[in-house]
């Protein structure tokens, strides 16, 4: 049965094709922002949301954190996104041509010694496949977009460069999000993700940890987020490998409920692979 999954950004952000890589034959709703995608997933209006979390070059994206703690829904699966910086230019144009380019802040900074090494301009747009938009629109052959291979195909604008960031490992880690949790059979390679709040006890984080290294539970991430409304109060985010109703990972859940105010299953899904090809 076919799925609709929303993603935030324009047609051909890299979180499409995120969707595409994790889920093909679907189909792919785009948002404006990381709140409508939120909102599209918990009305019902799509099945699925494909959110990204963390970048290996630019770290966090905190909003989407944030967004997590609001809302009622759970992480049902993870994809591994490299982030293959293409350089686009209009049909017919060529790369002694262009004098400046265009993307968001963070492909510029992550494409800084190509662009450094053509001397170009930089101007930074809100939006990655944003660029590759306006690139068409502004029609002007001497300048180009950072972006996907995809915003190429979909703008049916011309690859004048692959692979142009710094970083040959760029990768972004999205999380699928939906209405209901999935929680995979105890024998899958999985992945928990908590939302917690600690106790206001000396060393909780620190007594919230000791279960899961006394039960050999590897620990992936661990993220702090300041509470709404609650000054210098801090909830936490973290993922351990494992499943909730292994032996091991019982006791640690069970002693991290003895220093937290707050738990929450955020969500069990398979662990995905960290290709690096």
């Amino acid at each position: 049965m076919q799925k609709t999954i929303a993603f935030q950004g324009m047609r051909g952000a890299y979180s499409e094709q995120a969707c595409r890589e994790k889920m093909p034959g679907h189909l792919y709703v785009p948002c404006k922002t990381f709140e409508e995608l939120f909102q599209q997933v918990e009305s019902g209006a799509v099945d699925l949301g494909m959110l990204p979390v963390e970048n290996s070059v630019a770290g966090t994206v905190s909003d989407s954190y944030d967004l997590l703690a609001r809302h009622r829904l759970f992480i049902i699966g993870e994809h591994y996104q490299r982030v293959r910086h293409c350089l686009l230019g209009l049909p017919g144009s060529h790369l002694p041509e262009i004098r400046a380019v265009y993307s968001h802040p963070q492909a510029l900074a992550q494409c800084h010694n190509f662009i450094k090494k053509h001397g170009w301009e930089k101007y930074a747009v809100y939006d990655t496949a944003g660029a590759a938009a306006d690139l068409l629109q502004r029609n002007n052959p001497h300048e180009a977009a950072l972006a996907s291979a995809l915003c190429a195909e979909l703008y049916q604008l011309t690859i004048l460069g692959k692979d142009i960031q710094d970083s040959p490992f760029n990768t972004t880690r999205f999380l699928l999000i939906a209405r209901e949790s999935d929680h995979p059979s105890p024998e899958t390679s999985c992945k928990t993700s908590l939302l917690f709040e600690v106790r206001n006890i000396p060393a909780a984080l620190y007594k919230c940890l000791g279960g899961f290294a006394t039960n050999g539970i590897n620990l992936t991430r661990l993220e702090s987020r300041p509470l709404p409304g609650r000054h210098w109060s801090y909830q936490f985010y973290l993922d351990f490998e494992g499943h909730p109703e292994d032996a091991a990972c019982e006791l640690a859940m069970e002693e991290i409920s003895f220093f937290t105010d707050s738990l929450k299953i955020l969500g069990c899904y398979p662990q995905a692979p960290q290709h690096m090809d």
